[in-house]
């Protein structure tokens, strides 16, 4: 089968994320071990001001990937590989069964109180849209930011400290870009978390990590991971080393992905797909008032792709 599911990063969080899940009775273990991790419910969490602070939101987007993933598993076909987006990759792997659904939310917090250890005071994320990465790479390297993700030709997201991203920001308007605050608090996929990668290496290497059993991309170049070690390097390497999403979505198509869900909250990484792969099928959970309407769209959509 050609179906690809996406898992997705920060910045989407909402109250009603887990509305579709909330009654289900499948997604109910996940739903627990996510307040066990939060200390109070995932729709409280989501609910609450602090939904976008790192310490919350990279379990709250583990567990609505996983928690939609549980729903819809018995319902549709087994996917030809799965993805995911920063955080999201962690979910990514839950499902390929690298590890259960608890251990990675286990995770996602290590994760998160690592990344926030090792944060440089003020700084921060931001989006850059309208340069190539030549250009930007060179403002970059002019003004100490670097390079987080490349989700295509002309669109990046940029890490480093507040200063030092609002001199990027200032220069590429100045040259026709458009530049984009995000609600993320850590210049994640940057050198700034070299600290972090090497502490959390450490964490995956105490974790009981199996090789996966999907097909699924790395985020940092794309390749399959097949094994436990590769689990733990691409996994760790992640959090200090820009993430290529637009290689991952070619690669994702390159191996025969015609048909494309993404999970959990928001529909960026959907936008960013139909926008690079028009002939593909391609739409997010949110996009469906409910799990059977998504369920019906994937047998039509795969139907289609025949």
């Amino acid at each position: 089968m050609s179906l690809a599911l996406l898992c997705p990063g920060q910045g989407a969080q909402h109250a009603a994320m887990f509305d579709r899940v909330r009654n289900v009775a499948t997604a109910q273990s996940i739903l627990d071990a996510a307040a066990d991790v939060l200390g109070r419910t995932p729709d409280s969490a989501a609910a609450a001001d602090d939904r976008f602070d790192n310490a919350n939101a990279q379990p709250l987007l583990c567990a609505a990937s996983l928690a939609h993933w549980q729903s819809l598993r018995d319902r549709v076909p087994t996917p030809l590989l799965v993805a995911g987006y920063s955080i999201g990759e962690l979910a990514a792997h839950a499902i390929a069964g690298s590890f259960d659904a608890a251990t990675c939310l286990t995770l996602s917090t290590q994760r998160a109180g690592l990344m926030d250890e090792a944060s440089p005071p003020d700084s921060g994320m931001q989006a850059v849209l309208g340069l190539e990465r030549e250009p930007l790479q060179a403002l970059c390297a002019a003004h100490d930011v670097y390079i987080a993700i490349a989700n295509g030709a002309d669109h990046f997201i940029v890490g480093g400290r507040l200063d030092a991203l609002q001199t990027l920001a200032d220069v590429a308007t100045a040259r026709g870009a458009e530049v984009r605050p995000l609600p993320v608090h850590v210049p994640a996929h940057t050198p700034l978390l070299s600290d972090a990668a090497r502490g959390f290496a450490q964490v995956l290497a105490d974790t009981s990590i199996q090789a996966p059993t999907l097909p699924i991309l790395a985020g940092i170049d794309a390749r399959p991971v097949r094994d436990r070690a590769t689990v733990e390097r691409t996994l760790s390497l992640q959090l200090a080393q820009t993430v290529e999403w637009t290689q991952v979505m070619r690669q994702a198509f390159e191996r025969g992905a015609r048909v494309f869900l993404q999970l959990g909250p928001g529909n960026a990484l959907a936008r960013m797909v139909a926008s690079a792969y028009p002939c593909c099928e391609v739409r997010a959970i949110e996009e469906f008032r409910s799990l059977d309407g998504a369920a019906d769209w994937v047998h039509a959509a795969l139907g289609r792709m025949q």
